[in-house]
């Protein structure tokens, strides 16, 4: 069964950056409809950054500008590269993939 391995997460002072990274296990048909979430403390799983197989891409208001998803189409990967992070940034975020795949996720924790 495939999995998604996510990584890049980790402890970074407000302000600062980071890259995601996620990456399939086995085999998967294309990185359309591939996408980031994220779950804070106490709150629902929220969407954060979807793309295309075409390379558009849709971002949730809250990262819009600071947040930027890519993808590989040949390695089936997408990244997440995450600036200006703020502690409301605080979350696990996971990696989706259409058919309900998702990763285990990977913590990101932002000091102020």
């Amino acid at each position: 069964q495939v999995q998604l391995v996510e990584s890049g997460g980790g402890l970074v002072q407000a302000g600062g950056s980071l890259r995601l990274s996620c990456v399939p296990s086995g085999v998967i048909f294309s990185i359309n409809g591939m996408g980031w979430y994220r779950q804070a403390p106490g709150k629902l799983r929220e969407f954060v950054a979807g793309i295309t197989s075409g390379g558009s891409t849709s971002y949730a208001e809250s990262v819009k500008g600071r947040f930027f998803i890519s993808g590989d189409s040949v390695k089936k990967s997408v990244y997440l590269q995450m600036n200006s992070l703020s502690p409301e940034d605080t979350a696990v975020y996971y990696c989706y993939a259409p058919g309900g795949l998702w990763g285990r996720g990977t913590q990101v924790t932002v000091s102020s």
